[in-house]
């Protein structure tokens, strides 16, 4: 299974699950897996063609996790919802080839990486030898250091020219073009003047040939924008997710499936009769 929008669909949904004690905003509240596994399929009823069960936070600041206790977190995640009749697809949010590879054998068939392969060395190979699908995000450093007075010359430029080497990386390795996501990495050692130009220029990435992921739930560059509190960014999240739909990104990484679900089946049925629409000849 791929994770990119079935054959007929506009968009595909992804749904967080985060089995993490520290995540920015809803750290601490499924480390139990039986509660993690009956939050991914609420999320699932809710309309996610996409679970991403993760066990280490990527928020600014956030500390490294031993491969241990992140197979620990996750591993009974994927069991349980592969077991309680998931049809969803899978992702495995890690950066350690030996989480992904246990997560595979599992039952998930994405990995998202948002170290694009870069923080461990064996993670392509891992991925081509089982067949599966992967993101490749953008990152400006790490997790601990990403915020750091973050700078570009051109943020979209930049990150459009890293994401289409890690992708002729990715397909050097062996990993399948087809099965491949592109994700620009929104909050990820950038400011909110950056993450606004990508959300501005996301046709730019669509321009690299293969569906663009776009993760912008809760993130604190909303919180800037509105004042509103991580719990409170509902509305911010979903007016971007639209602005990238209609810009041509395909894949919504969230963690509230429902309500930007709706709002983006409004937005494709809106869209799309003019992107398909034929020019005239006449003006």
């Amino acid at each position: 299974m791929t994770a990119e929008p079935a054959a007929g669909a506009a968009f595909s949904v992804m749904g967080v699950v985060n089995v993490t004690p520290d995540s920015f905003s809803d750290g601490g509240l499924y480390l139990d897996p039986a509660a993690a596994v009956g939050h991914g399929l609420m999320l699932e009823a809710d309309g996610a063609a996409i679970l991403d069960v993760g066990g280490e936070s990527t928020r600014p600041g956030a500390d490294a996790v031993p491969a241990a206790e992140e197979l620990r977190r996750v591993l009974p995640v994927i069991e349980g919802l592969v077991s309680g009749g998931a049809s969803a697809v899978l992702s495995i949010d890690t950066s350690k080839a030996a989480v992904a590879a246990a997560a595979l054998d599992a039952g998930a068939t994405v990995v998202y990486d948002v170290t694009a392969l870069r923080g461990d060395t064996e993670m392509a190979a891992v991925i081509a030898a089982a067949g599966a699908g992967c993101c490749l995000m953008h990152m400006l450093g790490d997790p601990r250091t990403m915020q750091r007075d973050p700078r570009y010359d051109d943020v979209v430029d930049e990150v459009k020219a890293f994401l289409e080497e890690r992708m002729a990386v990715a397909v050097a390795a062996g990993i399948d073009e087809q099965r491949i996501l592109l994700d620009p990495g929104i909050g990820f050692g950038k400011t909110v003047e950056h993450n606004l130009e990508l959300l501005r220029r996301v046709d730019e990435l669509v321009a690299l040939g293969r569906p663009v992921v776009i993760g912008t739930s809760r993130k604190s560059f909303l919180g800037r924008l509105t004042g509103r509190d991580v719990d409170d960014r509902l509305a911010a999240t979903i007016a971007t997710c639209v602005i990238a739909y209609e810009r041509g990104a395909r894949v919504f990484r969230v963690h509230e499936v429902a309500p930007i679900n709706d709002a983006l089946t409004v937005a494709a049925a809106t869209v799309a009769p003019w992107t398909t629409r034929p020019t005239s000849s006449t003006g």
